[in-house]
């Protein structure tokens, strides 16, 4: 299964419930090109997610990371982080990740004491994962043999996917890395998060770059060093970003003309809008709107 269209509430927390019917995870193989933005999109969960990729190559970023995966790598990715995923230069980049509930990781009375602390380490918002080192291996396989159960479900698949997850928890945290929890790279976090949360729940109205730090608790050029260091961009470009984002969904809508899905994102110029999205899309809304609408009734 993929997620073509994520769903993100106005915190960028990803809404997808991420479990089958009986365990707290799920699986999801996914091209990043089928999404409805061309990419995946800067979002978080609580779950842990173990990703494989089957396919290609892209570039994730996680927090203020950017890790570049090739066929055959893959990535742990800490609970609470933003990341995103890019193709990289039309490889036909798939993924298999798995998203995982941290409290699924290994029985309660273990809990507190090998998955708690790590879910909180502000040094570990990711840990790459390659096949020339063999405990990362054992965990790429077991993303590939996990994927596997879930879609056969043989006899007690249920216990031998528990097994694996353990086997992967014990790989991941027994490879040397230490655990660190440092009070100001959590404060970092906690305002960037803000910021965002802001330009999410205004960026239909007016934004101000003062408007954007405000919500940080910071002074103007603190929140351009923010969005530069973490995100790789500046304030007022990552809101018209996101604006853009948001309008791919009304632009698939029949109702809605181009000037009008420009005026309901947050833009008060359609020509600035149109030439905003070819910029970041490499068509026109129109013709996007156009290519849609092709494919829906064809």
């Amino acid at each position: 299964m993929q997620i073509k269209d994520f769903m993100i509430d106005h915190q960028l927390r990803e809404l997808t419930e991420h479990r089958t019917v009986v365990l707290p995870m799920a699986c999801y193989q996914t091209k990043i090109k089928n999404n409805i933005n061309g990419y995946i999109p800067l979002h978080w969960h609580s779950e842990f997610q173990f990703v494989i990729i089957i396919e290609g190559a892209c570039i994730f970023h996680v927090n203020e990371n950017k890790i570049t995966l090739q066929k055959g790598e893959g990535l742990f990715i800490n609970s609470g982080c933003l990341h995103m995923a890019k193709e990289i230069d039309f490889t036909n980049c798939e993924y298999i990740c798995l998203n995982i509930a941290p409290s699924f990781m290994l029985s309660h009375e273990l809990f507190s004491t090998y998955v708690n602390p790590y879910a909180h380490a502000t040094n570990i918002p990711f840990i790459l994962l390659q096949s020339k080192d063999e405990w990362a291996s054992n965990i790429l396989n077991s993303i590939l043999e996990i994927s596997t159960l879930l879609r056969e479900t043989p006899f007690h698949y249920e216990l031998d996917i528990s097994m694996h997850i353990t086997f992967m928890w014990k790989n991941l945290i027994t490879n040397g890395v230490q655990i660190e929890q440092q009070q100001a790279e959590v404060v970092k976090n906690d305002k960037m998060k803000k910021m965002l949360i802001w330009i999410h729940a205004h960026y239909t109205e007016k934004i101000l770059l003062e408007d954007i730090a405000r919500a940080g608790n910071l002074s103007r050029s603190e929140c351009c060093r923010y969005f530069k260091r973490i995100l790789k961009t500046t304030p007022l470009h990552y809101v018209n970003d996101f604006r853009i984002q948001k309008s791919l969904q009304l632009l698939e809508e029949q109702d809605f003309h181009v000037t009008d899905v420009a005026y309901q994102v947050g833009f008060n110029s359609t020509s600035y809008y149109i030439d905003k999205f070819k910029q970041k899309m490499g068509i026109t809304p129109l013709a996007y709107k156009k290519r849609k609408e092709k494919k829906e009734f064809s």
